[in-house]
């Protein structure tokens, strides 16, 4: 797959910066910037270094870039400019010159991978913040491919700050985009890859962040979350979808007036599978045992994760998921969790954080040596005789196990009635 040499990074910017090429600086006009511009993402792997690249982009790419630009180009092509800021074409109707789906991003290799040869159609926003809920939503992009007439595919592209302060995003996002059917992107980049479901963090320095918000998310969706088709397919649409979700960062960084981009990943962890619990060391992690009680609904177990954002748990038959635990490292990450653990439930208490228990979901959040960690146990179906006790039996062992495999501990908490 397409992809670039890792950037190097001094490691002082959270969520975002090190995934970048160069260090951020300012060009003393106002306008924010992230590093400098990078090499083409079209380049493949092993591809020699360009040249420097000026930190601006030039004028014409500006202009071609510009929601104005774009909307007399494409009703000037398809006679059609739909709704406020949003543009909508075919992509066999545009000459070469025109611009990439999704704000001039996604190159023809990528389009190529995910839908083939058939005749896509794309609809498009233009990336600015919503009117009626500040910056958390900025834009998406929908590209659909037909064949004989009928919609085959369909791939949407989201540009997002995720909420922590509402708690709008700690339960629907976190299914989709935190599952054991992810990996991480490596590399640096802040985000996460499957055949179906990905998303990056834009960087801190071209967004911003306030108290209790997430980073600033691109994700990609491409049908049902969490299908799986078979492993050659799978590795196929994963690597497409990647490429999709870099490129498609790279676009949003560029609208919204920052320069530089993110590299793409050179390789990918394996997918990943489901394995036969082990119970003396549950989900992979020394020193946590499964209860007796609840081992023949768990019988299969899938990790997804290592190394990235968080790290996903995924427990039950060989179907569905029965029991999910997470643990998130990344420091932006955890504010999307900032409500629940303030007050989603009872009291969990410990000595180096503080957390909540409702009775099928329980989080804590610790102070680190590397910063916060949400530690998060949920039950997703009643098991042992419709019990929704398995929540509340392995939350204390999860957080002292895994503060200890992640060099956090040693922790301690303590559920409610304890």
């Amino acid at each position: 797959m397409s992809g670039g040499e890792t950037g190097t990074t001094d490691g002082t910017e959270e969520n975002g910066a090190a995934a970048v090429d160069g260090n951020e600086h300012g060009d003393g006009n106002g306008e924010r910037t992230a590093v400098p511009e990078p090499r083409d993402q079209e380049q493949e792997c092993g591809s020699p270094e360009p040249g420097p690249v000026p930190d601006r982009v030039p004028a014409l790419r500006r202009l071609l870039r510009s929601r104005t630009a774009r909307a007399v180009t494409v009703a000037g092509l398809v006679g059609a400019l739909l709704g406020a800021g949003a543009v909508a074409w075919r992509t066999d109707a545009l000459p070469l010159a025109g611009p990439a789906p999704c704000w001039d991003s996604l190159s023809d290799a990528t389009v190529s991978g995910l839908f083939g040869d058939r005749r896509t159609e794309v609809e498009e926003q233009s990336l600015q913040a919503d009117p009626r809920d500040g910056k958390s939503s900025y834009g998406q992009c929908r590209v659909t491919s037909y064949k004989n007439g009928l919609a085959r595919r369909q791939m949407t592209v989201r540009v997002h700050r995720l909420d922590g302060l509402e708690g709008t995003d700690a339960h629907e996002w976190p299914r989709e985009y935190l599952a054991a059917g992810l990996v991480a992107l490596g590399d640096g980049l802040p985000g996460m890859t499957s055949s179906t479901r990905a998303w990056l963090a834009l960087p801190q320095s071209c967004t911003g962040r306030d108290t209790f918000t997430g980073p600033t998310v691109v994700d990609v969706a491409m049908g049902r979350a969490g299908l799986e088709v078979s492993s050659e397919i799978d590795r196929e649409d994963r690597a497409a979808l990647t490429r999709a979700v870099v490129e498609a960062a790279n676009g949003a960084i560029r609208e919204l007036g920052c320069s530089g981009a993110y590299r793409a990943p050179r390789d990918l962890p394996s997918l990943v599978k489901q394995q036969d619990t082990r119970t003396d060391a549950f989900c992979g992690i020394k020193g946590l045992t499964l209860p007796a009680a609840y081992r023949k609904n768990l019988v299969r177990t899938r990790v997804g994760g290592d190394g990235g954002p968080a790290r996903i748990c995924e427990a039950g038959g060989r179907y569905t998921p029965a029991l999910r635990m997470t643990t998130v490292t990344d420091a932006a990450l955890t504010e999307i969790f900032s409500r629940d653990v303030l007050r989603a439930g009872l009291s969990v208490k410990g000595a180096k954080g503080y957390g909540r228990f409702n009775g099928t979901r329980a989080l804590y959040r610790a102070s680190c040596q590397t910063g916060p960690v949400v530690f998060m146990v949920e039950q997703l179906e009643p098991m042992a005789d419709r019990d929704f006790g398995l929540t509340r039996a392995l939350l204390p062992g999860y957080v002292a196990a895994e503060a200890e495999r992640i060099g956090c501990g040693p922790l301690k908490v303590t559920l409610p009635g304890a």
